[in-house]
């Protein structure tokens, strides 16, 4: 029994080192945490066809990583760059002439005060929600402007694992307490949120920012790439969507004396922008394994201001990664069976 008792001592004495160091650890490496989780997502992405070239085609480990980085920064990073440097003159015009948007704002209120409807604003509150708008705004864009480095980093990080990466799988597989028999399940719906989330939201936002971006041109819009790009981003909220942003542009254009071009603006948005959303999640996204609404939502609540624009992908892909440690617990040291590999698949209910 004293026998006992001390070995319990010692494993609760070296579980408590062990949280405690991995705590402190934590703490220092959360800067890096979206660099991180950049470079396993693209190393999950980009696995099988790293592996084809290393092992079918003879290609030299650092030269296949290479390629894939180097593919990357050409696919993705440049086009980002030159999206963001089209967007921040507007950007910087739209917060630092606070006057038009209390003008807009003013107009607003008095034409729904005339058509009878109670939500109308006084100057007060006109310049306490514009204060509010100028506050978060920079927030969002300090925490994008890291992107460059956070870029760095995951590349960084996915060169070794891409080159190291049997190794790292083998470590990864010895440290985990897990069966190994549950190993290959966990895989299986990592890659699946994985595939969900880093290329069915991209997918979604991208095709619906382009239709709108032509809707706005074809409309008058002004600075429609603008716009179309903000309705891309925020497209992948649930329910409202992109009509967060093509509805205030049409009540806008009314006011500014173009009600003809913002009424057809807002039955194509509806109908046309709106349509690209239920054609790709019956097709495209479905085969992907399309995220239910309510892990996009929390995800884009935490994610943004944790990742900054970045955040509307990896957002919901950390609340996707708790519905998964919950269910290798329910694995693990339950007898619960689970009825699907993707825990995070639209109209599960378990």
């Amino acid at each position: 029994m004293q026998l006992l008792n001390t070995n319990n001592l010692k494993q609760i004495a070296l579980l408590s080192l062990i949280v405690i160091l991995g705590l402190s650890i934590l703490d220092r490496f959360s800067v890096f945490i979206p660099s991180a989780l950049a470079a396993a997502t693209m190393y999950i992405l980009i696995r099988h066809w790293y592996i084809v070239l290393v092992t079918k085609r003879k290609w030299k480990k650092w030269v296949a990583a290479t390629f894939f980085i180097l593919s990357a920064m050409i696919l993705i990073v440049i086009p980002l760059f030159f999206l963001f440097q089209a967007m921040a003159p507007t950007l910087n015009k739209i917060l630092s002439e606070t006057s038009n948007l209390q003008k807009t704002l003013a107009t607003i209120s008095a034409n729904l005060k005339e058509v009878g409807i109670p939500l109308t604003f006084n100057a007060d509150q006109i310049n306490s929600l514009i204060a509010k708008i100028t506050s978060v705004a920079p927030s969002v864009v300090g925490a994008t402007a890291n992107m460059l480095t956070n870029t760095v980093l995951a590349f960084f990080f996915l060169y070794f694992m891409l080159v190291q990466g049997k190794e790292m799988e083998h470590s990864i597989k010895d440290f985990l307490p897990l069966k190994y028999e549950n190993v290959d399940d966990i895989w299986k719906s990592t890659r699946l949120m994985v595939f969900a989330n880093a290329i069915g939201i991209p997918v979604l936002a991208i095709s619906q920012g382009i239709v709108a971006t032509i809707g706005y041109w074809i409309f008058g819009v002004e600075s429609f790439v603008f716009w179309g790009v903000l309705t891309g981003v925020f497209s992948i909220v649930p329910i409202v969507g992109c009509a967060l942003i093509w509805a205030p542009l049409c009540i806008y254009m009314t006011i500014e004396g173009q009600a003809a071009n913002a009424i057809w603006l807002a039955v194509y948005s509806f109908i046309i922008t709106g349509g690209v959303d239920n054609v790709l999640r019956f097709t495209i996204l479905d085969k992907l394994g399309d995220v239910h609404p309510i892990i996009t939502t929390i995800g884009i609540i935490i994610g943004v201001p944790m990742f900054g624009f970045m955040g509307f992908i990896f957002g919901p892909l950390l609340v996707s990664y708790l519905l998964l440690l919950i269910k290798i617990y329910r694995v693990e040291f339950t007898d619960h069976k689970p009825k699907s590999d993707n825990p995070v698949r639209r109209g599960d209910t378990t």
